[in-house]
């Protein structure tokens, strides 16, 4: 029967301990990590905080135009469709407080007809530094369209109006 015997531990040299006396051992070796790697952190998580609140102000964007285009489709007038998807923009902007530099809506009117097509697109530049922590400098441009279809079975407004108030009921009675 064999018993396995430990192996023989060589002793340090003159190097090993040169090198422990101009390193200086461990202490305070914790401390020193903690002091370079916190500033990293900190910028990581505000880069993280950054891009979260940008990818948030592209939902906002995201849901003007929605409700842009649907504020359009609903209107009997092309006129009336510009106004009232302008209108739409700038109260869910302002409503999700998102503040844009410069602020536009474009609406696509050529399929304003029963059964068409209204497509809004909203652009807004918006300051870096309101959308971190940071005083990043510059301004991104945000960029959303969306598309509404108009009600098929929906009458146009062709200017006239029911002067003798309702018209149901039986007139003679």
């Amino acid at each position: 029967m064999s018993t396995a015997r430990p192996l023989p531990v060589p002793a340090p040299g003159p190097r090993c301990r040169s090198w422990r006396w101009l390193l200086g051992g461990e202490e305070g070796s914790a401390a020193a990590e903690i002091a370079i790697l916190t500033p990293l952190l900190v910028i990581m998580v505000l880069f993280m905080v950054f891009l979260g609140r940008l990818t948030e102000a592209r939902a906002v964007i995201a849901d003007a135009a929605h409700q842009a285009a649907r504020a359009a489709s609903i209107a009997r007038d092309p006129a009336a469709a510009q106004a009232q998807a302008e209108q739409a923009a700038a109260t869910a902007l302002a409503g999700r407080g998102l503040a844009c530099q410069h602020f536009t809506v474009t609406v696509d009117l050529a399929g304003f007809q029963p059964g068409g097509t209204i497509r809004a697109t909203i652009t807004c530049t918006a300051a870096m530094s309101d959308l971190s922590l940071l005083r990043v400098p510059g301004s991104q441009t945000l960029t959303a369209s969306f598309a509404s279809v108009i009600d098929t079975y929906r009458g146009e407004s062709l200017g006239f109006s029911n002067s003798e108030g309702s018209s149901g009921g039986n007139p003679g009675g």
